[in-house]
């Protein structure tokens, strides 16, 4: 069961590698599971961790890469990092997060060196209006999905169709108890919440989960809200595809993908 806690982070340390959820990680699917987004982040932090105690250069994280190999209970989990391919300007790490020695979420980053590129920097992609534009209107996600991670989530909502839309989203919610992170590491413990935002069918007509997600990037996120431009497509044979255009208040910065698993109930 998750540890008691003080309200306010997804996961307490409790070892060199070790972390135990709150009850602010219980999942969307089962809530005697835990939603696999801030685990997402745990590994993303671990990698710029392991980044920083090794070099000082500072490779800026280009990809997350993602794969869920099954389910996390609510119980203490594990996390390793290796180095993959080492490189003075480029290098793939991975970061696994386990539980009772099961593999269960495996996150491999590519690092690549900075560079001044401000000369250069732009994109087609339209920015999004600002939270603050009356476009977008408050929604509890709760009103859908139940588990204590949806609900540590503050909702910006536009005008959407089923399986289309696009939203603004925080958590006042820290990743570890008593420790700082970085924003990209906040950023990949939000952005799983993706599928289900803007769903094609409630989860009452059919279950949807994710098997991956992908993340690529073109600079580090800003702090503040974070917002996707989401679309959500099914196949005929069981595939589904969740994709979202990632911003933060400064402009477009990356996108993300997620395979789905579409079995209707």
């Amino acid at each position: 069961m998750p540890a008691v806690t003080t309200p306010g982070s997804y996961f307490t340390r409790t070892g060199p590698r070790t972390f135990r959820p709150t009850e602010h990680v219980s999942g969307g699917w089962n809530t005697a599971e835990q939603h696999v987004a801030p685990g997402m982040g745990l590994l993303a932090h671990a990698i710029e961790a392991d980044r920083d105690a090794r070099r000082d250069d500072g490779l800026v994280v280009g990809r997350l890469g993602y794969d869920i190999l099954g389910t996390l209970p609510m119980d203490e989990v594990e996390v390793a990092v290796q180095v993959l391919r080492p490189g003075r300007t480029i290098e793939l790490v991975e970061a696994t997060l386990s539980h009772g020695g099961r593999a269960v979420v495996r996150l491999r980053a590519w690092l690549l060196q900075r560079h001044d590129t401000r000369a250069l920097a732009g994109s087609p992609v339209e920015p999004l209006d600002p939270p603050s534009h009356p476009r977008w209107e408050a929604w509890h996600p709760s009103e859908v999905w139940p588990g204590g991670f949806i609900a540590t989530a503050e909702l910006r909502r536009g005008p959407h169709t089923p399986g289309a839309g696009a939203y603004w989203v925080r958590t006042p919610v820290a990743l570890i108890e008593g420790e700082p992170v970085s924003r990209l590491a906040e950023v990949a413990g939000l952005v799983d919440i993706a599928n289900g935002m803007v769903a094609r069918v409630e989860p009452e007509e059919a279950l949807y989960p994710n098997i991956d997600l992908t993340a690529h990037l073109v600079r580090e996120p800003a702090p503040g809200w974070l917002g996707l431009d989401t679309r959500v497509t099914f196949g005929p044979g069981g595939l589904g595809l969740t994709t979202s255009t990632l911003h933060d208040e400064q402009g477009p910065l990356g996108v993300v993908s997620q395979v789905l698993t579409v079995r209707p109930r």
